[in-house]
């Protein structure tokens, strides 16, 4: 991937976080099963890691 697709993959999975927040917080209100936005959440965390990982890598070649 490019700098602009990882930068592109990075928004796309920023805004997935805030919603899926969201969503937890709304579940946590009404006492739902917040474990499935949890993982969710955690899965996201690792994505977005990774996605800066490869930028920072990219920046380091130019």
């Amino acid at each position: 991937m490019n700098k602009e697709q990882l930068l592109g993959k990075l928004d796309e999975l920023k805004s997935d976080y805030v919603r899926i927040q969201g969503d937890m917080d709304k579940l946590e209100y009404v006492k739902g099963r917040v474990s499935s936005a949890e993982g969710q959440l955690v899965r996201l965390e690792g994505e977005i890691a990774e996605v800066r990982k490869q930028l920072e890598e990219l920046e380091k070649e130019e």
